[in-house]
């Protein structure tokens, strides 16, 4: 009987800010914090979906865990999922169900244990959802607990559809390269090994992008695909508006060395050549590149310009990498985990050569990480998980490199 009037008084409460709404966000949050009080969780979201990206990101959220800025694709984890297919979900134990793998909450500091997550259906289209996220005493939820949660997220849809609320979580930027449905495949008798289950990620101009995700994930064959060292199987990847996805030989090669610029963990230098012939030999592949001896400054390394890399440590080594990547003035510079052979204070003398790129140069930078600390320093951090973009969380305040610790 006290659990029953304690889910009618929540109604009632609910009620009153959705059906008498002055301000509509207001409202919203405001019944998001009645359902995480009464059903007495340590967090919740409301999720909007934006049509025209066709992504999900949190309105509102209540807990620990900072789940601002940060979107997913619609049909993909819990809250695509349920978005995607209007069905509720009840998770009792997230440890135990094979359906799902971590959560957005899982990966800002929350362990999810146990959700609720249920549509919000306007009676026309499922516009989102509403999440709640671990008992405080650890139980599990009940069925009148999910059906109370159903009942307040029909009201709020149907509260957005009368009242409009205009979700927009499109980048302003300009669009340098887009992966739509792509997937990669390898074939090894009979047995078909899926890396890439259908990745959607836009890459923009002037940004840096860190990626990251477990081993095997599929991050690194994503970025090989975008710099042409590794072929789709199925899906679309369009550069500056047009189609890459089956290059010819010549348009690969051409592609390869006017337009994209590689850092890798091993550095990949001629051992006979110094460090600035290295640079020039990259740069008579291109009708324009930039002065060598211009690039080696750049980087900070103008009086080891004569040094063969035997005679370089291994953050000069890879500073020389780095010259001869911007030497080709390319739009994009991809980077495989260069910081993982590096102590902490090369590494940062790394980054920040890589921050400047990006930030006076105007190059995309896309790099690959197994280093979550180096994601504070982006603009926009993709998390990979199995294969599929996991979620897109836009810093709003990127640190510099100097900043990072570890």
């Amino acid at each position: 009987m006290a659990e029953e009037k304690r889910f009618t008084k929540a109604t009632w409460q609910i009620m009153e800010q959705l059906l008498e709404v002055d301000d509509l966000e207001e409202a919203l949050s405001g019944s998001l914090e009645i359902i995480v009080r009464t059903l007495q969780s340590e967090a919740g979201a409301i999720w909007m979906l934006d049509p025209k990206t066709n992504r999900l990101t949190p309105l509102f959220h209540i807990g620990p865990a900072d789940i601002s800025n940060i979107s997913v694709e619609n049909g993909i984890g819990i809250e695509g999922v349920v978005t995607k297919t209007g069905r509720s979900i009840m998770v009792e134990d997230m440890a135990k169900d094979d359906r799902f793998e971590a959560t957005v909450f899982d990966d800002n500091g929350l362990p999810t244990k146990t959700m609720i997550c249920v549509p919000l259906n306007n009676l026309h289209d499922i516009i989102g959802c509403v999440q709640i996220v671990n008992k405080q005493d650890g139980s599990l939820y009940t069925k009148e607990e999910l059906e109370l949660v159903e009942h307040m997220a029909n009201l709020a849809a149907i509260t957005i559809d009368e009242k409009g609320l205009i979700v927009d979580t499109g980048e302003k930027k300009e669009v340098l390269a887009v992966l739509k449905d792509v997937t990669r495949e390898f074939v090894s008798g009979d047995t078909v090994l899926k890396v890439l289950k259908g990745i959607n990620l836009e890459i923009y101009k002037n940004e840096f992008v860190v990626v990251l995700g477990e081993s095997g994930c599929g991050k690194s064959t994503m970025m090989n695909i975008v710099g042409g060292m590794d072929f789709l199987t199925d899906g679309t990847l369009t550069i500056e508006g047009r189609d890459f996805s089956h290059p010819t030989d010549e348009e690969l090669t051409k592609y390869r060395r006017e337009y994209i610029g590689f850092i890798f963990q091993a550095y990949n230098l001629m051992p006979n050549l110094t460090a600035q012939e290295n640079v020039e030999f990259i740069a008579e592949l291109v009708d324009d590149p930039m002065d060598a001896a211009q690039a080696i400054a750049k980087v900070g390394l103008a009086e080891r310009a004569g040094n063969y890399p035997s005679q370089m440590s291994g953050g000069q080594q890879q500073r020389v990498s780095i010259a001869r990547a911007i030497v080709k003035k390319p739009r994009l510079i991809l980077a495989d985990e260069p910081t993982a052979a590096l102590d902490y204070a090369t590494s940062i003398e790394v980054l920040s050569v890589i921050e400047d790129i990006v930030k006076n140069q105007g190059t995309t930078v896309m790099m690959v990480t197994h280093n979550v600390e180096i994601a504070k320093m982006a603009d926009r951090v993709v998390k990979v998980r199995n294969g599929r973009i996991a979620s897109i969380k836009k810093n709003m305040h990127p640190v510099h490199a100097e900043e990072l610790v570890w």
